[in-house]
């Protein structure tokens, strides 16, 4: 008995999946946005009040900097862990799951008794930092239509530049009018609120394909542009914190502004900072951090020499609307580099700024104390030149792959050292 041949008919070709909802889709970019805006703000609140709480728990300003360099640290460990640890769990689930962690962190900041008690309640807040930053840079693909996903990432990604406008100057505001611990109490409640709302706008985000622990050394070792990525995050946000962590004391001590109108020169420098970032959104990521790098090796270097509340008014203004790029641009370098694995990308790209915060802070406080508070902005413009560097090598290299390479094969025949086809082993 013979078997039936084959149809001759192709199958049909699978239904491409129906793109999303416009309008829920935006909500619910609107609530990631949100989250990042919370978490950023978590991350970042000591930086305006290290003074007050050093003296209120009796340490220095350098050891109060241990407040961004613990959650640093967790948070560039639990990038990966979380992406790959939650691989088969509901994008939705988790996200509200960090959220929530990361807002009893910050209330449990507020009631601590003791320095000890406000870094092991830091350590939460690096673990919702690194994993909900992880698994939301790639959603917007997700969410919004694909002739959107730019600038939904843009908006996604200004949750970091508003939580300078916002987060960090309110909470220094707060703890002048109201003491350090109503600032944390704030951003615990914040965090609450944006839980609800992440929980009510997102939709149901299964895994789309899980990452492995084996995947992500894979994909540094076989891909040169991610290596470069992670290489310049490290560079640029190391410089950065080294001295942003210290932009407080470095605004009084070098550029003579009085304590009072701190936060409100935070403010500009975040309203600057939103400004960079929507500007970078959509052009050229390598060509934008080169122009970051070089331009704050200028500024950071300008900050620490120059006396004068002018002079460090202008500065801290450039130095936000330059800055605010950064975090856009090196989420579109990984996409655009790795566009198959987005995912894992962006997890490396995550853990190493976070790594990177840590260092930088870490670095900025060693400074301080051992030398003074110009060092830190110097450590910065040194890091910064050093990413210039890099940013430039790495694009030398991509335009040497691009060009063509004459072939004096006979037709048909193999190239020397070759594969059929032209492929090179």
């Amino acid at each position: 008995m013979t078997e039936p041949a084959a149809s001759s008919v192709p199958e049909p070709a699978p239904e491409p999946a129906p793109e999303p909802n416009a309008l829920k889709g935006w909500a619910a970019v609107a609530a990631v946005s949100l989250g990042i805006f919370c978490l950023i703000t978590s991350e970042l609140l000591p930086i305006g009040l290290l003074t007050p709480v050093g003296a209120d728990l009796g340490v220095s300003d350098g050891t109060a900097g241990l407040m961004v360099t613990v959650p640093g640290i967790v948070a560039g460990f639990c990038a990966p862990l979380v992406t790959v640890g939650a691989a088969r769990l509901d994008r939705r689930h988790v996200l509200c799951l960090l959220i929530a962690l990361t807002a009893a962190a910050n209330l449990a900041a507020a009631l601590a008794p003791g320095f000890a008690v406000v870094l092991a309640a830091r350590l939460l807040v690096g673990v919702g930092v690194g994993g909900f930053w992880a698994l939301a840079g790639g959603l917007a693909a997700r969410l919004v239509p694909a002739r959107h996903v730019g600038r939904a990432t843009a908006l996604i990604f200004g949750g970091v530049p508003t939580a300078s406008v916002l987060g960090v100057p309110a909470g220094t505001l707060l703890g002048e009018l109201g003491g350090w611990r109503t600032a944390f109490a704030a951003v615990g409640l914040l965090g609450a609120a944006t839980t609800a709302a992440l929980f009510l706008l997102l939709p149901e985000l299964p895994p789309a394909r899980p990452v492995t622990f084996r995947e992500l050394p894979a994909l540094l070792r076989r891909n040169r542009g991610v290596r470069a990525g992670v290489a310049v995050t490290f560079l640029v946000v190391t410089g950065q914190f080294a001295a942003y962590t210290f932009v407080r004391p470095i605004l009084r001590d070098v550029s003579g502004v009085d304590a009072g109108h701190v936060s409100t020169l935070l403010l500009g420098y975040g309203i600057a900072g939103v400004a960079g970032n929507f500007l970078a959104g959509p052009r050229d990521p390598r060509r934008t951090l080169l122009t970051v790098s070089s331009a704050l090796t200028v500024v950071l270097a300008l900050i620490a020499l120059l006396p004068g509340a002018v002079a460090g008014t202008a500065l801290l203004l450039v130095w936000g609307l330059v800055y605010g790029g950064v975090s856009v641009s090196l989420q579109s370098w990984m996409i655009k580099d790795a566009p198959r694995a987005a995912e894992a990308a962006s997890s490396l790209m995550v853990a190493m700024f976070n790594f990177a915060i840590a260092a930088g802070a870490l670095a900025g406080g060693l400074a301080v104390d051992r030398v003074s508070v110009p060092a830190a902005p110097l450590t910065g413009a040194a890091l910064m030149l050093a990413a210039a560097a890099t940013v430039a090598l790495s694009g030398r290299h991509r335009r040497d792959r691009a060009a063509p390479v004459p072939d004096h094969r006979p037709a048909g025949g193999l190239r020397p050292g070759g594969l059929p086809g032209g492929r090179v082993n």
